[in-house]
């Protein structure tokens, strides 16, 4: 990694459109790690990549997956493409994701419609949070209840009591973002992490990255 990340992305830039600059630019403008995904044991794969796809969409840089029973892969062709703009943390136990999750400042919000919950509405979205989705059959585990900071629900007034977790997560995350946006905390992505993306997305944009790198290493040895 070179000392100025800067001076890598505007030699990197050349190689790209001017349209595609911009584009990162502007999505990255609506990014946040104000909220955070965690999902634990999704046993339908294309349900966790369907929920990685509504945190791209949404503006929501990072997802926290938890497979202690399944370890599927993401499938690719559900996501569309997401997996590329959407960070994917991998937990192997509940007790590392929420510890990790404590220690960046995130309060552990649990998503279930059998608890004492707070409905979506009401959710205070100026505070900091990781929302927490569980399998459909199951629910979250009781490990994540006992941790959880608070309770969510979303309304609903039919028969069912449940919907599919794609579903469910897609709309929370349109809600609270939505609502996050008109408020006035300081909710987008710092100067660093904005920088650190727009390397990152660059980089997963350009042919050849490995050998371009190199040139840029040759010309400018002193920037290493």
């Amino acid at each position: 990694m070179p000392k100025n990340k800067l001076a890598l992305l505007e030699y990197l830039e050349n190689f790209m459109s001017e349209n595609r600059k911009n584009r990162f630019i502007d999505v990255l403008k609506n990014r946040t790690n104000h909220f955070t995904i965690a999902m634990e044991d999704v046993f339908q794969l294309h349900n966790t990549s369907a929920v990685m796809r509504s945190c791209e969409v949404f503006g929501i840089q990072n997802l926290h997956i938890v497979e202690q029973r399944y370890g599927k892969a993401i499938d690719k062709q559900i996501a569309m493409g997401a997996e590329k703009w959407v960070d994917i943390n991998q937990h192997h136990d509940m007790k590392s994701c929420i510890a990790s999750l404590r220690a960046q400042g995130y309060q552990i919000i649990a998503t279930t419609p059998h608890n004492e919950s707070c409905m979506l509405d009401e959710f205070d979205v100026t505070k900091k949070s990781a929302i927490f989705f569980g399998t459909e059959i199951d629910g979250l585990s009781e490990e994540v209840m006992k941790e959880a900071d608070g309770f969510i629900k979303i309304p609903m007034v039919g028969f069912t009591e449940s919907l599919n977790i794609s579903v469910s997560a897609a709309l929370v995350i349109q809600d609270i973002t939505n609502r996050m946006r008109h408020t006035d905390i300081a909710w987008q992505l710092t100067e660093d992490e904005v920088l650190e993306k727009r390397l990152d997305w660059t980089r997963k944009t350009i042919k050849d990255i490995d050998y371009i790198e190199k040139q840029f290493v040759e010309e400018e040895p002193s920037k290493f």
